[in-house]
Order: C-alpha cells, then sequence, then structure tokens
C-alpha cells in the first residue's frame, strides 16, 4: 500500500470516529459539521498540490454564489471568494518557481496595481464616507482583478488550460440560462420566492410579469447571457467538427432565450456590442459586411416594426432602443443633478457611497441616488479624476487585446479570442446602463478575458513550436 493511500485510510478513520462521537453529542448536526470540515481538508489538499483547482474551482462558485445565499443562507458566501483566493495564492507562492511569477510583469497588472492603490487612497477622501462601506466596495471595484488576473498569467500554462476555463464558463452560463427558463416556466426556489417577496420585486415583477433572475438579479443575468450568445455562435462557426457545432449553436439558443426572459434592456447594448466586436475583430470583409447588414436588419426590426410586439419579452427588449422610454429619461436627469453636485469634488463622494452598500452612508446625499450605471458609480464615487483613470485603463487594455488578436498567426486559436474578448467587450459597454461588470460572475469573465488575450501570443507561439516539431519529426520518418 502507497503511503498516500495509507494516509488517506488514516484520514477516513479519524472522520467516522469524530461523526460517531458528534452523533452522540450533536445529534444530526455534528455529522454534517465534521463532514464539511473533512470536505474542506481534502480541498485544500488538493489545492495545495495543483494551484489550478483553485482557479477551476472558483468559476463555478462565482457563478453559483446567489444560489448559495439565497437557498442555504446563514453565512456570507461572498467571503467565500476571499478564501478561494488567498489559498489559491499561498499554494501558488509553494507550488510555482520565480521564473513562472516573471508573466505579471505586464503593462496589465501595473495599470490594476495603480487602480487598487487609487481605490486605497480614497479612504481618506475629505467627504468621509463610511470606512465599511469603502471595505464592502473595494472588494468588487479593486481588488478582485488584483488578485485574480495575476493568478491568471501564473496559473494558465498553456492552451489546453485556456479551453478547460471556456468550457467551465460556457457550462455555468447554461445552467444559469436554464435556472432563469425553469423560473418562468416551472416556478421558483424557496429562496427566489423569498427574493421577489422582499424589495427585489418591486423591480422583477413589473404589469404582473416576472423578470427572470437567475442566481443573480435580471440585470446581471440578462447581460451575460447576451454576451454569452456571441461566444457561443462565434466558436460554433469557428469550428470545423460538426457535433461542436452543433452544441454551440444549441447553447446559443438556450442562451437567447435566457436572454429574453431576464426582461433586461441592457442586454440589448451587451449583446450588439459584443456581436460588433467579434465582426470587426474577424477583419474579413465579406463577414463585415453580412454581419453589418445583419445588424442594421435587427435594429430596424427592433425600432421601426412590432414584430413579436404580443410576447412580453420582446416587447421589453425593443423598449432598449427607444430615446424618449421613462426609465432612460429618469437615467438622465439623475445625471443631470450630479453633474452639478460633483463639480466641486473632483474624487468624488468616496467608495461605497452609493448603490448596494449605500446602507452605511446614510447622512450623504449620495446614498439616496441610484446610479443605475457602473459608470456614473464610479464617477460619483471617485469624481472625475477616478472616471478618466479607471476608463483611460480600460480603454487602453480593450485596445491592446484587439491589437494582440490581430497579431494571432493560428486561426483556430484566433476565433477563440475573439469569442471570449467580444463577451467581455459587451459587459463592458453593457455597464453604461447597469452594474454588470463590478459583479460576480461578469467580474470574474472579465478579469479571466483579459489576462487569457494578454497571453495570446504565448498560446500562439506554442503552437507554432507544436507544429515545427511534427513537420521536423514527420521529415525524420521520410528520411529513415
Amino acid at each position: 500500500m502507497k503511503r498516500s493511500q495509507i494516509l488517506f485510510l488514516v484520514f477516513g478513520v479519524i472522520v467516522a470516529l469524530l461523526c460517531s462521537v458528534a452523533v452522540y453529542e450533536f445529534n444530526f448536526l455534528g455529522p454534517i459539521i465534521i463532514a464539511l470540515a473533512a470536505i474542506g481538508i481534502v480541498y485544500l489538499i488538493f489545492v495545495f498540490r495543483n494551484p489550478k483547482i483553485g482557479l477551476y474551482t472558483l468559476i463555478p462558485y462565482c457563478f453559483l454564489l446567489g444560489f448559495f445565499s439565497r437557498e442555504i443562507g446563514g453565512i456570507q458566501y461572498g467571503m467565500g471568494i476571499e478564501v478561494i483566493l488567498i489559498l489559491t495564492w499561498l499554494s501558488s507562492l509553494v507550488y510555482y518557481k520565480k521564473d513562472d511569477w516573471q508573466a505579471i510583469k505586464n503593462d496589465m497588472c501595473l495599470l490594476w496595481l495603480l487602480w487598487f492603490i487609487f481605490s486605497v487612497l480614497e479612504v481618506i477622501n475629505p467627504e468621509g464616507a463610511s470606512i465599511v462601506g469603502w471595505v464592502t466596495e473595494i472588494r468588487t471595484e479593486a481588488l478582485y482583478p488584483i488578485l485574480i488576473i495575476p493568478l491568471t498569467f501564473v496559473i494558465v500554462k498553456n492552451r489546453k488550460d485556456f479551453d478547460v476555463i471556456i468550457k467551465i464558463m460556457l457550462a455555468m452560463v447554461l445552467i444559469a440560462g436554464l435556472n432563469g427558463i425553469k423560473q418562468v416556466h416551472i416556478g421558483l426556489f424557496p429562496g427566489e420566492q423569498a427574493f421577489l417577496d422582499g424589495p427585489g420585486g418591486v423591480t422583477h415583477m413589473i404589469f404582473g410579469k416576472m423578470r427572470a433572475f437567475s442566481f443573480y438579479d435580471a440585470g446581471q443575468f440578462g447581460a451575460f447571457e447576451a454576451s454569452f450568445v456571441v461566444m457561443a455562435v462565434v466558436l460554433a462557426l469557428g469550428t470545423s467538427t460538426l457535433w461542436k457545432k452543433v452544441v454551440l449553436f444549441m447553447l446559443a439558443g438556450v442562451y437567447v432565450y435566457a436572454m429574453l426572459v431576464s426582461g433586461t434592456r441592457g442586454a440589448f447594448f451587451a449583446l450588439v456590442v459584443a456581436a460588433i466586436f467579434a465582426i470587426f475583430l474577424t477583419k474579413n470583409y465579406k463577414v463585415l459586411f453580412f454581419g453589418g447588414m445583419f445588424m442594421v436588419m435587427f435594429f430596424v426590426v427592433l425600432k421601426y416594426t412590432y414584430i413579436g410586439s404580443g410576447i412580453y419579452s420582446i416587447q421589453r427588449f425593443r423598449s432598449s432602443v427607444d430615446p424618449n422610454d421613462p426609465s432612460l429619461m429618469v437615467r438622465f436627469n439623475t445625471q443631470r443633478m450630479l453633474r452639478e453636485y460633483m463639480s466641486s469634488r473632483p474624487f468624488g463622494g468616496g467608495l461605497g457611497v452609493l448603490g448596494v452598500n449605500s446602507v452605511y452612508n446614510q447622512d450623504k446625499w449620495l446614498s439616496i441616488i441610484q446610479p443605475d450605471s457602473y459608470w456614473v458609480k464610479i464617477w460619483a464615487m471617485t469624481g472625475i479624476v477616478g472616471l478618466t483613470l479607471w476608463f483611460s485603463m480600460m480603454m487602453y487594455i480593450l485596445g491592446k487585446c484587439c491589437g494582440i488578436i490581430w497579431m494571432i498567426q493560428n486561426k483556430k486559436l484566433q476565433i477563440k479570442l475573439i469569442a471570449v474578448f467580444s463577451t467581455t467587450a459587451g459587459i463592458f459597454f453593457c455597464s453604461y446602463g447597469n452594474e454588470v461588470i463590478n459583479t460576480m460572475p461578469s467580474l470574474l469573465v472579465t478579469c479571466l478575458t483579459f489576462a487569457l488575450v494578454y497571453m495570446g501570443p504565448k498560446f500562439d507561439r506554442e503552437i507554432a513550436d507544436d507544429e515545427k516539431k511534427r513537420s521536423a519529426s514527420s521529415t525524420d520518418l521520410q528520411l529513415i
């Protein structure tokens, strides 16, 4: 018997004995706690044996975070993100050599570090926002990106890892989409019903019609389902394998329907922008022409016809192209009020002063403002200085990613990079209308995508080297 097998046997015996004692002392609750602790220990072992496990499990955890919070409850499951990231960081520091960490020496990591430092300095914002609100807000605003992006550079070693991440994301978006469809056609889980019965019902029950929200809220759900439609379609068009085409087009169909039942008007912009980026990045004039014509026709049908108006989801989607939409007017009025208030506050009101964390800043005027836009939220929290820094950083990264994709020589790899990057571009621009890019799982998708595209040239060289080796081996066989 191997040493590892003996250790697992001993571990199992210890767990069994502890469960027996726990049953005697705490009835059924004791064994559950011990079993969960045992699972945690096993997970810890696997993460420290291979940090990739930490990164791979982070993806489904972020997608299912809302499910845990609503249906199980009891603890702050958002803290699990930090736990997984810290464990993965610790295991990576032990597992990888100094040379492996050279991968984080790039301009994107530097930019996110500068943004993190700026966000930390916002704690001394002269407007005096709550420290608790600042701590809560900085997690999604700057901490998660500075933890996830460098980890991805270090852990993802080759294109096979890249493929695994794509497959996990596609699978999780499918699960989220099916759950949203289930909410409309079958019914709600108890936690979902409680969400509708609470404050969530105000924005998710409109004229007696429910907007599907899956594990999140309808805005987040609809936006990333829309963006992933483009990813699935691009991947389908880029593969020559029939069964893969069929599966990917079927996924795209599920994503489209999930997007529609979400009733999220912002999903229109996520879908259109992602499609525009995908068409633009192909640098194929035929695709550019026909894709452009399709997008124009799509807009014309929504804007100037009544096709599908009898279907609530399509009618709700159609309102996204109405310049006189009441919801849009409210947003413009909010921005006009903010413009005057922010004119004398170049560094904003501080992190967490508005939005979901405004509960910690009830004494501030900004706490009563609903930003309905992450771009506006950045402006209100960090002022024109912060907005300029953040927006310039994001546009630089988006532009550089486009340049990287155009330089990729391997067409299959290029298609995959176009697919994931277009998805993130859709999420970014959709965030002008909703808080999307700063919440899970869209935040995770964005961080992973940026790092993966930056590693595109590395994957490209790897493919070229493999082809050279195969060519050399074939030549040697012919000579023999």
